[in-house]
């Protein structure tokens, strides 16, 4: 109603004035109703624009973070496992900890990748739909490249948070690094909501520069905030569309910490390197590095500490994540909520349409890399 307006105003001004005003002021109103059309059409795309910003860009609810008192109750550890190294894309090694027979059904995670790449080896062309990955590179670097012409690398520390979307077809490529070490990082897939599984695909970067850091127990913790909270540090800013909260942390021999998480999320610890000991009081487990260990989703905390004797310190990503009620139905790439979704997304990929119309004669430059 409110687009008609302008042109109604014209009408009755034209109307009224057309014979009791100057010729100045008639051109005046003239030239205005002359503009309606263009006024018109920047109302509708500022309108549409608005639309399609609270369609793909969800205000979440803030979750609830309990805080740490005598009263607050610590999680205790479904499971821990030892993550399976195996071959993965072209020459790849990898370590999945998620999407495996051990640990599956854990939303809103579908994957968990501890990746090693080096020269020669790596993950050419290859599309997706339907979730979130998040590449956290620990160190050497990796390119991306999509059908978009996307491109961009990380580096040491460095995260990309790539949502696909209705569609998207890219590679991911290792660099070559001047003292031969391989190239390595963990990728974790997360689930979109059902609502937001045909948005536009995007990428958004975040530099270890960028990340603040929280130092905890006299500095014999250090927690790298990436998303999320911990001990009054916030992370800069929210990176996916999924709720996750991610924090790299660091314990040195002695060192202890105790991180609240919010509540009703699934939340697990994965371990790189040194040896660590999660959970509280008479409830404790030592872990090795290369494991998965998952917490209860009941619980305000979880507890971690490196004993006093450690010959090295203890390092772990600790990722919670806010479940979806929702049906997962994964075919490869391609994560829906229903058989026919799926179907359709192959389809789609086939015919280069529905979101993947670039992908026909799309070849990227740094999948060139390969040596078959």
């Amino acid at each position: 109603m409110r687009l008609l307006l302008p042109l109604l105003i014209c009408i009755i001004a034209i109307l009224t004035y057309h014979h009791q005003t100057s010729s100045e002021v008639y051109r005046s109103i003239v030239a205005y109703c002359q503009r309606v059309p263009t006024l018109l059409a920047q109302t509708l795309k500022k309108e549409n624009t608005e639309s399609t910003e609270k369609a793909f860009f969800p205000t979440t609810d803030t979750p609830v973070v309990p805080a740490l008192t005598e009263m607050a109750v610590p999680r205790t550890i479904r499971q821990a496992f030892l993550a399976i190294e195996q071959a993965e894309g072209a020459g790849a090694r990898v370590r999945r900890s998620i999407g495996t027979a051990k640990l599956r059904n854990f939303s809103p995670f579908l994957m968990l990748d501890h990746f090693t790449i080096g020269k020669g080896a790596g993950f050419p062309d290859h599309p997706h739909r339907g979730q979130e990955t998040i590449t956290y590179l620990l160190s050497g670097g990796v390119d991306h490249e999509d059908f978009a012409g996307n491109k961009g690398t990380i580096g040491p520390g460095d995260l990309q948070f790539m949502t696909a979307g209705k569609g998207i077809m890219h590679a991911e490529m290792p660099r070559e690094n001047a003292d031969g070490s391989p190239n390595v990082g963990m990728q974790l897939w997360v689930d979109l909501p059902k609502e937001l599984k045909m948005c536009e695909p995007r990428y958004r970067d975040l530099r270890a520069s960028e990340i603040p850091i929280a130092t905890v127990d006299d500095g014999r913790v250090t927690v790298k905030v990436i998303s999320g909270q911990s001990h009054g540090v916030d992370s800069v800013r929210d990176l996916a569309y999924t709720p996750v909260w991610l924090l790299d942390v660091t314990i040195r021999p002695g060192g202890r910490i105790s991180q609240t998480l919010p509540k009703g999320w699934n939340a697990f610890a994965y371990t790189l390197s040194g040896t660590t000991v999660f959970g509280s009081n008479d409830s404790t487990k030592l872990v090795k590095e290369f494991h998965n260990v998952v917490f209860d989703q009941e619980g305000d905390y979880i507890e971690a500490s490196v004993p006093e004797n450690a010959e090295s310190d203890g390092q772990f990503i600790l990722v919670a994540g806010q479940p979806l009620d929702q049906k997962v139905v994964q075919y490869g790439p391609f994560v829906l909520t229903s058989q026919d979704e799926v179907y359709q997304a192959m389809l789609d990929y086939q015919t280069a349409s529905n979101g993947f119309e670039r992908v026909r004669g799309w070849q990227s430059e740094i999948g060139k890399r390969m040596a078959y």
